[in-house]
C-alpha cells in the first residue's frame, strides 16, 4: 500500500506540524484565553463570596429587626391586655355603683310604697270601723229600738275587730 510505505517519509514532518499545532494551541489557550477565563472565574466567585457576605448581614439584620419587632408585638400585647383588663375593672366597679344606687333607689320606693300600704291599710280599718259602728247602731236602733251612743257602738266593734 503507498500510503503505508511512505509513512517513514512524513513520519517526522507529521510530528513536527503535530508539535508546532499543539503548541500554537496551547500558547493561545493557555496564555491568551486560560487567564481571562480564570479571571472571569475568579471574579465571579469573589462576587458570590461578597454577595453571600451581605445576604448574611441582610439576614443578621433581618432577625433583629424581627425579634424587635416581635418584642415591641409582645409588648403592645401586653399593653393591650392591661388596658382592657382596666377598662373591665373599672366598667365593673362603675356597674356595681349602679347597682348600688338602684339598689338604694328601689331600698327607698319599696319603704315608701310599704308605708303607703300600711297608711291605706290603717285608712281601710279605720273606714271599715266606722262603717260598721254606724251599722251596728242603726240595726240596734231598727231591732231594739233604742239609740246607741256611737262611742260605745265604735269601742264594741273595735273589740269585736281585735277578736277578729
Amino acid at each position: 500500500m503507498p500510503q503505508i510505505s511512505q509513512l517513514g517519509e512524513v513520519y517526522a514532518s507529521q510530528l513536527f506540524w503535530l508539535a508546532i499545532f499543539f503548541g500554537a494551541i496551547f500558547v493561545v489557550i493557555g496564555v491568551g484565553m486560560l487567564p481571562k477565563i480564570q479571571s472571569t472565574v475568579d471574579a465571579r466567585d469573589s462576587k458570590i463570596a461578597g454577595d453571600l457576605a451581605e445576604a448574611g448581614k441582610a439576614r443578621e439584620t433581618a432577625d433583629r429587626l424581627e425579634e424587635e419587632y416581635r418584642a415591641a408585638m409582645d409588648k403592645s400585647r401586653a399593653d393591650a391586655a392591661k388596658l382592657a383588663a382596666d377598662a373591665k375593672a373599672a366598667a365593673a366597679q362603675a356597674t356595681e355603683a349602679r347597682v348600688t344606687e338602684a339598689d338604694r333607689s328601689i331600698e327607698g320606693r319599696s319603704q315608701d310604697a310599704l308605708a303607703r300600704i300600711a297608711e291605706s291599710h290603717r285608712s281601710a280599718l279605720a273606714e271599715i270601723e266606722a262603717v260598721a259602728a254606724e251599722a251596728t247602731q242603726a240595726m240596734v236602733e231598727r231591732v231594739a229600738g233604742f239609740a246607741v251612743d256611737p262611742a260605745a257602738a265604735r269601742a264594741a266593734v273595735s273589740q269585736e275587730l281585735v277578736h277578729g
